[in-house]
């Protein structure tokens, strides 16, 4: 190991385990984490901007401005009693229902994007049932990770596989990946009922409350409610249709959001901007710039490379190396670098004799997808909720998530592998 390499992998553990700690806020030491990768000559600074994904930045950013000008109309809390009042003020119903939705949601649009929906509608029915909403939240973001593993376009990973195999179409994905995610999806769900089910309990009074609510009275303004939801449709279509007219995602969320400032009026502008998670953004810039030490050493590539070699070319040893290399990587580092230095390297197995490698794309798709939800810092969602929930009162800690994340993505893994094995490899 080289000394730039040496010192990349000194300084990443170092922030790490300051962010593990949170005794010092968790954007303040990745900002510093990535400001010593420059400082020390690791990366340049014209580098370590060409790492930070903009694309992930601005979708975030286009997203939080729709969604927060959008709740302004109320149309979060009508959705939030609506639902509330199909299931009779049940927590523990609401739980499903809402996992679901984010599942169902984060399949077909980017689960960043979904969580920024349903959250709000979660915070309001937290407060109608009086019950904590972290429950939800955390159900929210590993059912937003795992609905993102069904397609093509629901996760970055698949969208990067997509993109770099070309044999793969958008339904290859839905076939091979939809079926085990829906088994996923079953076990994980009832997992979490069972662990969550004691602090979900709402008295008869509070319950009977809810029913006698009006939830057409939420809706304050809507003249808004018209303008926000026509644009958010059209942001929506505008990420099925993206590819087609060679757009980022960002490109679209961003153009929706300044739409939707333009035809509401400058009121809204300084709103908006105070409304953004900007703690949360820059986090991502600092771990963006904080993983490119990793890569521009080599570190991530020779790791990779050296887990691939000592497999000896097995199909179902590398498979299931892939799968649980990637899971555990993807929980600890941001899963965009590291699938992008998986991709050539299984297409060099490719050249090297592996015939077949179809189960590797699916173990690295399963892998980096379902292993965000190991950790807090694992996916993008993860630490977009968290930021909501910190804001809102209920902060959800590093070792908190870790308890009930590992869990999560064994059970997903394991699942997984077995799926993996029965349909491609006996």
């Amino acid at each position: 190991m080289g000394n730039e390499a040496f010192v990349a992998l000194i300084v990443f553990l170092l922030t790490y385990a300051f962010i593990i700690s949170e005794k010092i806020h968790r954007t303040i030491v990745a900002m510093l984490g990535a400001v010593l990768m420059i400082v020390f000559g690791i990366v340049d600074q014209e580098t370590a901007i060409h790492h930070i994904d903009f694309n992930t930045l601005g979708l975030l950013i286009g997203m939080m401005i729709i969604v927060s000008i959008t709740a302004e109309t109320g149309v979060f809390r009508f959705i939030a009693i609506w639902a509330a009042k199909k299931v009779r003020g049940r927590p523990i119903a609401l739980l499903v229902v809402f996992s679901l939705i984010t599942a169902v949601g984060s399949s077909f649009l980017d689960n960043v994007t979904t969580v920024l929906l349903i959250v709000p509608v979660t915070f309001s029915i937290a407060r109608e049932l009086n019950v904590s909403p972290i429950p939800y939240l955390m159900s929210e973001i590993f059912m937003s990770n795992i609905g993102g593993t069904a397609t093509m376009i629901g996760d970055p990973p698949n969208i990067m596989i997509g993109s770099a195999v070309k044999s793969l179409s958008f339904m290859d994905f839905i076939i091979n990946l939809t079926p085990v995610i829906l088994l996923v999806m079953v076990v994980v769900l009832l997992f979490l009922v069972l662990l969550f089910r004691k602090q979900l309990h709402a008295s008869e009074d509070v319950r009977k409350r809810i029913q006698e609510l009006n939830e057409k009275e939420e809706i304050t303004d809507k003249k808004l409610l018209i303008k926000s939801l026509l644009v958010l449709f059209l942001t929506i279509v505008g990420f099925f249709l993206h590819q087609s007219f060679s757009l980022e995602t960002a490109t679209i969320a961003l153009s929706g959001a300044f739409v939707l400032l333009l035809i509401t009026g400058e009121s809204y502008l300084e709103f908006v901007f105070n409304r953004i998670e900007w703690t949360t953004i820059f986090f991502f810039v600092g771990l963006f710039v904080l993983v490119s030490g990793l890569v521009e050493t080599g570190l991530i590539a020779k790791v990779a490379s050296f887990a691939l070699k000592i497999t000896g070319g097995d199909i179902t040893t590398t498979s299931f190396l892939i799968l649980w290399l990637s899971a555990f990587a993807s929980s600890i580092i941001d899963n965009i670098p590291f699938v992008a230095t998986m991709i050539p390297l299984i297409k060099d197995m490719g050249e090297m004799g592996i015939n077949n490698l179809e189960p590797l794309w699916w173990s690295l798709s399963l892998g980096a997808c379902l292993g965000g939800n190991g950790l807090l810092i694992g996916a993008s969602a993860n630490l977009i909720v968290a930021g909501l929930s910190g804001k809102e009162g209920y902060p959800i800690s590093f070792v908190q998530f870790m308890k009930i994340g590992i869990p999560v993505m064994i059970i997903s893994v394991l699942i997984s592998m077995i799926y993996i094995y029965l349909r491609y490899l006996i």
